[in-house]
């Protein structure tokens, strides 16, 4: 095998806790599922190599999981020490089996995937390409919707109102969230929000798993009304024979995947086709290498892609996937960089900053809770 002369020297971990200004709940806050979301935690990775490159990636966990993540990939970051950076692929596999018995997916994986979007980073930088660009990007900007301004725990004036803002800022869509135990509330909701935008701007839903397969189907018919672009995440994130009858049943597109957390978990759902728009997530289903093998799968059947989260990220594997696709926009995140994202005419920009074009604020450092190096 060829090798280069490089080699990793040092990898840096920091566990970060974002603060949100106002507790966040959705439908599963609602129906007693999980409490009211505070604060997120992320898993930086920053790497350098003996020549002096270096990369940055991140991944995070809502509610709980974030000291996993960093448990864990403290245990395997050792591995990666001495190593060529460019052999991403096979770090990514030695990773994996450095930590085998914890399985292949969920948090196992999610601690994987700072460090491998840390080497895609280190990669481009040394192309002197946005990431986009490295991975052969098929447009220079993206549709991008807003999902930050349309929370449960918003009154229904104050999200139409987020929507406004979002629109006069540049952004082409508005999700809300539904799923609420009272399904003429969600009904409400979406009636007052359509009216409120007009007929055309983008509308997406997300009920996020709250709905039994007859309920989803009754709001299904009911919503077909509001010509909606989506509705996401009707039913639990792994009833994907439920997610195919929607599909099949519906005119309005069925979107969901942002809850599985491996390849293999989101070809399950695409041999089933149960979905009409595919949500991966990166940091959580090991960054950027899966990532792009999901994608590969995802376009070979035609499916729409619009991934979750993690809009600094995602807005370069998106402009890199064939079809035409959607990048979420949460605002949550920006106080982490010293960068801002460009928005305009409805799309999200392609930076052109080597990289994913990111580097971590002085607030971010703040908000360190541990930090570790090789």
């Amino acid at each position: 095998m060829m090798t280069s002369a490089d080699r990793i020297a040092w990898v840096r971990l920091s566990s970060v806790y974002l603060p949100l200004d106002t507790p966040v709940s959705d439908a599963k806050v609602l129906t007693g599922r999980q409490r009211p979301m505070t604060e997120i935690a992320f898993l930086f990775a920053e790497i350098g190599t003996e020549q002096g490159h270096e990369g940055i990636g991140f991944g995070y966990s809502k509610r709980a999981g974030g000291p996993g993540q960093y448990a864990h990939a403290k245990e395997i970051a050792k591995d990666l020490v001495g190593e060529d950076p460019n052999d991403i692929a096979r770090l990514w596999d030695k990773l994996v089996w450095a930590g085998a018995s914890v399985g292949r997916s969920g948090l196992a994986v999610q601690a994987i995937a700072a460090v491998d979007i840390a080497l895609w980073d280190m990669k481009a930088k040394r192309a002197g390409l946005p990431l986009a660009k490295l991975l052969g990007a098929h447009r220079d900007s993206v549709r991008c919707y807003n999902t930050s301004g349309g929370f449960l725990h918003a009154p229904v004036q104050q999200v139409m109102d987020n929507a406004t803002a979002a629109l006069e800022r540049g952004i082409g869509g508005i999700k809300i969230k539904i799923g609420q135990p009272d399904t003429r509330a969600d009904l409400a909701r979406v009636t007052a929000v359509r009216e409120h935008l007009g007929a055309d701007v983008p509308l997406m839903v997300d009920a996020n798993q709250q709905w039994d397969r007859a309920s989803a189907h009754r709001m299904g018919r009911a919503l077909e009304a509001y010509e909606l672009v989506w509705i996401e995440e009707p039913l639990d994130a792994y009833d994907h024979e439920g997610h195919a009858a929607l599909a099949t049943a519906l005119d309005t597109p069925i979107a969901t995947g942002e809850m599985l957390t491996s390849v293999g978990e989101h070809a399950e759902l695409i041999r089933a086709r149960g979905a009409d728009i595919i949500q991966p997530d990166a940091p959580r289903i090991g960054g950027v290498t899966p990532f792009l093998r999901l994608a590969a799968l995802a376009g070979h059947e035609r499916l729409q892609l619009a991934p979750h989260f993690a809009m600094e990220i995602h807005l370069h594997l998106a402009a890199a996937y064939p079809a035409e696709p959607w990048v979420e926009h949460f605002e949550w995140l920006e106080p982490l960089f010293n960068e801002r994202l460009e928005i305009r005419d409805g799309r999200m920009i392609v930076p052109q900053r080597p990289g994913l074009g990111i580097t971590m604020s002085e607030q971010a450092a703040k908000w360190t809770a541990e930090r570790y190096t090789t």
